[in-house]
């Protein structure tokens, strides 16, 4: 079962009605740059570019810039296929009034391809390594003295190199949706992150009133100040 996320013109809108015969978990948002800041983190994403083509099309490079991960799947007419090609990022397309079983399958197929692409067990990334295996990282070959938290943390943010989360996505991921403490101990494990990375601090940026991501570059930090 995959958590899947619509993106559609309205968040009440059925851009696959066959999907909600299949067991995965489905959310629906609007298609707007606005709505995937506190977008949830999915497997799969679906973009509806059935009646738009060009938003539908800048939204998919939006997605490609902030660092999404997830497997992006697209949905169009029979019409729209001559519009799509490379530049959008998708992994496959679907069109609109496909059954259960082809939907199920793609799906399978985007998640699969996913786990080949980024199946590993060291993750090096700004000059962190981080060993997924033995739950250790190393800063300039030196090991860091993380909590199972901290290192749960920055690997997740090492994982998504370049995407924002919020405080409430972080939470989430990290500590668990059964997590009732507040948001303040996600500033409190960065805060304690950072002075554990030493001279590479800065790999986890604030972008102002919104949250935080791990640097792919010291310019990437530099630009998020300006949020």
């Amino acid at each position: 079962m995959a958590q899947i996320l619509v993106l559609a013109s309205t968040a009440d809108t059925d851009v696959l009605p066959a999907l909600g015969l299949l067991s995965h978990k489905v959310r629906t948002i609007t298609a707007e740059p606005a709505s995937l800041i506190s977008a949830p983190v999915s497997d799969i994403v679906i973009l509806d570019a059935r009646r738009d083509l060009v938003n539908a099309k800048s939204l998919a490079k939006v997605l490609l810039t902030t660092g999404m991960s997830a497997p992006l799947l697209l949905v169009v007419t029979e019409a729209g296929l001559p519009g799509i090609n490379a530049e959008w990022g998708a992994s496959d397309i679907i069109l609109e009034g496909a059954g259960p079983g082809e939907i199920d399958a793609r799906i399978r197929i985007a998640l699969g391809r996913g786990k080949v692409i980024t199946k590993r067990e060291t993750i090096n990334e700004g000059g962190v390594v981080i060993d997924e295996a033995s739950y250790s990282a190393k800063v300039h070959g030196k090991p860091l003295d993380l909590t199972f938290k901290e290192f749960e943390l920055l690997r997740f943010l090492a994982q998504h190199p370049g995407r924002v989360f919020t405080r409430e996505q972080l939470l989430s991921e990290v500590w668990g949706y059964d997590y009732f403490g507040g948001t303040r101990t996600v500033d409190v494990h960065i805060r304690r992150l950072r002075a554990k990375l030493g001279d590479l601090e800065a790999l986890i940026g604030t972008v102002r009133n919104v949250g935080y991501r791990f640097n792919v570059s010291l310019e990437d930090d530099f630009a998020a100040s300006d949020y």
